[in-house]
């Protein structure tokens, strides 16, 4: 492989993005950059603001002035503070699509991810990185699975975690943020000729990853 290692990582809710990346980036021993809890940090502030969606114009300002770092042991800190946790309730799932698609707010954030992509070799992934944020990476990849595994994937994780949810509203959750990824005007989620489509529907998480480490070792 080149010296500077960027995997770029893309593809829909539950399509296993964060759990691959993890395991990638451990077996590489590269930093995991997850673009989402970027976001994800700016739907909390939005919250403890009791900003509404609408108030775009406010929520651009909060992000103008944050500050977020990812380590290599996968914790979040915002303005300093350990949001590891808090960036993954059910609160900040419900509204983080919709807030990701404020056009001004995801010129702020795409800036804030090359930054921490910039001085490290990484694992990054999202929904837009091989397109817009790093479009120039060399290993560009897009993970996929059918719409049940991807809701029963997080319907799973969610219930591990003790949060109080259905399947039925995973599942209208994943197919409203399919809808909203896919049509936001900037930073949609977009298949590629350039990238390596992997689909990971009844793969295992080891098959997945040797997968892609196949691919990589191949190029």
């Amino acid at each position: 492989m080149k010296d500077k290692i960027i995997i770029a990582i893309d593809g829909p809710a539950g399509s296993g993005k964060g759990t691959i990346a993890n395991l990638l980036a451990e077996k590489l021993d590269l930093i995991n950059i997850d673009t989402g809890a970027t976001y994800r940090c700016v739907a909390l502030l939005a919250l403890r603001n009791k900003l509404e969606i609408s108030d775009e114009d406010e929520i651009v300002k909060l992000a103008e002035n944050i500050k977020i770092e990812e380590t290599k042991d996968k914790k979040v800190f915002l303005n300093g503070e350990d949001v590891t946790d808090l960036i993954r309730t059910k609160e900040v799932t419900g509204v983080v699509s919709q807030i990701s698609s404020i056009v001004k707010l995801r010129e702020i954030m795409v800036k804030i991810q090359r930054d921490l992509a910039s001085n490290s070799n990484c694992v990054m992934e999202g929904r837009d990185i091989t397109t817009v944020v790093l479009p120039d990476a060399p290993y560009k990849i897009y993970l996929d699975a059918s719409l049940e595994e991807r809701a029963r994937r997080r319907f799973k994780e969610e219930q591990e975690k003790g949060m109080e949810t259905t399947y039925e509203y995973v599942l209208e959750n994943i197919k409203m943020r399919d809808e909203n990824d896919k049509n936001k005007p900037v930073g949609a989620l977009k298949r590629t000729d350039e990238q390596y489509y992997v689909d990971t529907t009844g793969k295992s998480i080891d098959e997945v990853v040797e997968i892609i480490l196949d691919y990589i070792n191949k190029k």
